[in-house]
């Protein structure tokens, strides 16, 4: 049955015109998953209230690419404006399509970037549990404004509370003025069976129309956010996914690998495989997953995977998603 929601799936995505969406590496019978994951007699993803693998949790991200809907909100949708309006039939293959790309990440939770409002991410977890995959929690993170690209989060398990950061906590710049987060910052606390995992969704300044500096005075910000997270929470996993728009060795990544508190997972990659983006012809990492230095050792080696559509992004966007593994104690 789940293979047959999945080509379905599949028939409705439509691509973007320069990239070619490749089908869903997922399983095709109930007991046949690449990663060993537990596959129910109706072809699900078993107990949606706990990790498809016994003990391992998967973390995804993607920017989904100004993921908007068929209603025109902030005025500013002609040709060429920022909010790009479409019909109701163009949203539903959208969101057919990037159900498609989602469901190859076969991840527990999903951070997502630029998604317009709670009615798309409802939209989407729809689609995604039709062909199988069950996300209980579907929450976004809405900065209330109007058009605006949001971040929110798709997750197995049960979520419990919800902080934000973005009013909450002013932000200064290295010259002493004041910002705020571009996007609001989540902070989610979610169990699976037994296990406590908080995980914060992120998208910091474009580098479009750049400003460097509120990008470094939000990743200061968010390491010491993170860092307290996990020292209040000792028995949870703490982790971060996001679209960061900087790369390895750049201020802004430094100023979250600062001390040694956090620790991006992708690093022990070649570094020509942890490109999400691309720039000029070559790809860069500015997509992250990040976790503790405390719980850097549940990351399981090497299992974090950048996934993407031929040589482009994933499912229509012009990111590629990337994804981790850890162990749960």
């Amino acid at each position: 049955m789940r293979a047959l929601l999945l080509v379905a799936l599949v028939a409705l995505t439509t691509a973007c015109d320069d990239q070619k969406l490749a089908t869903p590496s997922v399983p095709t019978t109930p007991q046949t998953n690449r990663d060993g994951g537990t596959t129910g007699e109706d072809g699900g993803w078993g107990d949606p209230t706990t990790t498809r693998r016994e003990g391992v949790l998967r973390i995804g991200h993607l920017n989904v690419r100004r993921y908007f809907d068929a209603t025109c909100d902030s005025g500013k949708c002609e040709p060429g404006g920022f909010e790009e309006v479409v019909t109701q039939a163009d949203f539903d293959s959208r969101t057919a399509q990037l159900a498609q790309g989602l469901a190859r990440l076969e991840a527990d939770v999903i951070t997502l970037a630029e998604v317009e409002n709670q009615a798309s991410l409802d939209a989407l977890r729809s689609k995604l549990e039709e062909a199988g995959f069950v996300y209980p929690v579907a929450y976004l993170a809405e900065t209330a404004a109007a058009g605006s690209v949001d971040v929110g989060v798709l997750s197995r398990g049960t979520l419990g509370t919800v902080k934000t950061y973005r009013k909450e906590t002013p932000l200064t710049r290295e010259d002493g003025t004041k910002t705020q987060f571009t996007r609001e910052l989540p902070e989610f606390h979610l169990t699976f069976g037994s296990n406590s995992v908080i995980v914060f969704a992120a998208h910091f300044r474009s580098k479009a129309d750049d400003d460097p500096s509120r990008r470094l005075a939000e990743a200061k910000a968010a390491h010491d956010i993170i860092v307290a997270a996990g020292t209040a929470n000792t028995g949870a996993v703490v982790l971060l996914g996001g679209d960061l728009n900087d790369v390895p060795g750049s201020d802004t990544i430094d100023a979250l690998e600062k001390d040694g508190a956090l620790v991006r997972v992708a690093k022990d990659l070649p570094e020509a495989s942890q490109g999400t983006y691309s720039f000029g012809g070559t790809k860069q990492a500015i997509d992250h997953i990040f976790t503790t230095a405390s719980r850097a050792s549940a990351y399981v080696p090497k299992s974090a995977t950048v996934v993407r559509d031929g040589t482009q992004g994933l499912a229509g966007s012009d990111h590629a998603a990337i994804y981790a593994d850890f162990n749960l104690p």
